[in-house]
């Protein structure tokens, strides 16, 4: 049916005999509900009119239908999340927590952007130095802001890097009283701690300041979704214990690393485990990873380990690392019955001293039976691996033993090839006859890595006969990367032709180790740089009958 003629004079705007506004302004395009029910009411004058519809009338019920049109289908409309009430989507997003995701988000549409961004994007990481008293007084003002916040890491004060906080900050940065600076810092971020009740990440690098991380740390376990801690600081390795005497778990808490700062601010000449047994052993009965490093400085004794495995117990716990601590004779007890008692350990990380009795240390039958990773002392990797056990132990990998001249006990050997290792870092060796000896007992290796050579002298670096070291490694047919030793002369990468004369004879003789290496080990892969520490490799390639070399760089 054509529209009939208008019955309006004086333009389009204005309401036309149905009752309905054909200003095309005046419609909402995003209100698809009151969009609809004007285009019934149109329709529904079609029948009580004898000329149908205006070209006003007819022109607006093309723009209604427009509007309501993705919202009508023969299949169940699906939700548009976009219309959602701001509120709605405020609490969607509230619930993402990786920054990558919220910028992928933010950038689906204007509505998101504005949602996402300052609200959420800058608040979910912040790191931000001790000092920064404008930062804490943000987050004490703001809860809701604060709620967002998932790591929050503090810096020390001589820390380059910069800080990553919330623009837009306007609370002051300048303490109340000069006279109490330090605690006013430590009050603030213990209030600014108590409004971030969905953070999952803390990370305390305040090296320098007379702030020990334990005094934040009862409040800091209240937060519920905790499950990440890192602490660098020598002060929480003094002697004295936590004031506080409440001493409520963490549920939450999956993973705890404290370690000493490489410096010497804050050192206690007598340094002790006992705030860390206060912080973590009855606070966290789920950790499912542990690390407790103490450096060793001059000057300084290492923490004796004794109560603190007599008294810690995670039957959760995967990982495990104790460095720089030694043990009494009872200790070693203490020790041998800790690990007994965590039998779903898969790593291992255990220093308590290199001359250790092995006869002293002991562990019950079918002690940690799922160890995967080892990382010990040639002594104590004996004491475990000889240990017997009713299923085989699936270790794969054995770091940081010293096999050296008179080191070498060939009841290691022995124990080694009981297990199937495929990874052997090795703290130092002396010579290649070292490692004739190994070989016969680790056949299924893959890595070798012979750490430092004991013997080698300041200077020039000789590099070693390569067809050597080619027949003792090819006892190892699985080996696919060897490190330790530079079997590689320093060349240019360039083709042959266009090198000098002496380089030409150093690319010729790197062909020729190449080659020798390829036929020898036929899945050896990657070796040395001969430049130490450039973060380079040598890595052999083949194709088909032919071998060649190159250098790549390492990934960060």
């Amino acid at each position: 049916m054509p529209p009939r003629p208008s019955r309006r004079k004086g333009g389009s705007g204005g309401a036309a005999g149905s009752g309905v506004d054909t200003n095309l302004s005046a419609h909402n395009p995003r209100d698809p509900y009151s969009a609809f029910q004007n285009l019934r009411t149109l329709l529904d004058g079609i029948k009580t009119s004898k000329h149908g519809m205006t070209p006003e009338e007819h022109r607006l019920s093309l723009h209604l239908l427009g509007i309501v049109e993705p919202f009508v289908g023969s299949s169940p409309n699906r939700k548009n999340l976009i219309s959602q009430p701001y509120e709605i989507l405020d609490e969607i997003v509230f619930h993402i927590d990786s920054k990558k995701d919220l910028l992928s988000f933010a950038l689906t549409c204007e509505r998101m952007h504005g949602i996402i961004h300052p609200r959420h994007f800058e608040y979910r990481v912040i790191s931000a130095k001790i000092s920064s008293l404008a930062v804490w007084r943000h987050l004490i003002g703001n809860k809701a802001l604060a709620r967002g916040v998932r790591r929050l890491e503090i810096l020390d004060d001589r820390d380059t890097r910069a800080e990553v906080v919330p623009s837009g900050i306007k609370e002051s940065n300048e303490p109340e009283s000069p006279y109490d600076v330090h605690g006013e810092q430590e009050g603030l971020l213990i209030d600014a701690l108590k409004n971030l009740t969905t953070l999952s990440t803390f990370v305390w690098s305040c090296t320098h300041s007379p702030i020990c991380v334990d005094a934040i740390w009862p409040t800091l376990v209240q937060c519920e979704m905790l499950k990440d801690v890192q602490v660098s600081d020598n002060l929480l390795f003094g002697a004295g214990s936590s004031s506080d005497t409440e001493r409520a778990p963490t549920p939450s808490m999956r993973s705890v690393s404290l370690q000493s700062a490489s410096h010497a601010f804050g050192m206690s000449k007598n340094r002790s485990l006992t705030r860390v047994s206060d912080m973590i052993v009855e606070r966290c009965p789920n950790l499912e990873s542990l690390d407790v490093q103490c450096d060793v400085i001059k000057g300084a004794s290492k923490p004796q380990a004794d109560e603190f495995l007599a008294s810690g117990r995670w039957p959760a716990l995967r990982s495990l690392t104790l460095r720089s601590f030694w043990c009494s004779t009872h200790g070693l007890d203490a020790a041998a019955s800790f690990l007994a008692d965590h039998v779903n350990l898969e790593v291992l990380h255990l220093d308590v001293g290199r001359s250790l009795n092995t006869a002293a240390f002991t562990l019950p039958p079918n002690s940690l039976p799922r160890l995967k990773e080892l990382r010990s002392s040639k002594e104590v990797a004996l004491s475990i691996l000889s240990c017997p056990c009713d299923v085989k132990r699936p270790v794969e990998t054995i770091k940081g033993v010293n096999i050296a001249g008179a080191a070498w006990d060939p009841k290691f050997g022995e124990a080694l090839k009981k297990h199937d290792i495929r990874r052997l870092e090795l703290l130092r060796i002396n010579d290649i006859d070292d490692l004739r000896r190994l070989v016969d007992y680790v056949p299924k290796l893959t890595w070798l890595d012979v750490g430092q050579r004991a013997n080698t002298k300041t200077g020039p670096i000789t590099i070693p006969n390569a067809g050597e070291w080619a027949a003792v490694l090819s006892k190892l047919p699985e080996l696919t990367t060897f490190h330790g030793i530079h079997l590689f002369y320093e060349s240019p990468d360039r083709k042959l032709d266009a090198a000098s004369v002496s380089d030409q004879s150093k690319i010729t003789k790197n062909n020729e180790i190449a080659n020798v290496l390829a036929w020898k080990l036929p899945k050896l892969r990657r070796m040395d740089h001969w430049e130490d520490g450039s973060g380079k490799v040598m890595v052999i390639l083949r194709e088909g009958d032919k071998v060649r070399w190159e250098v790549r760089r390492l990934k960060a």
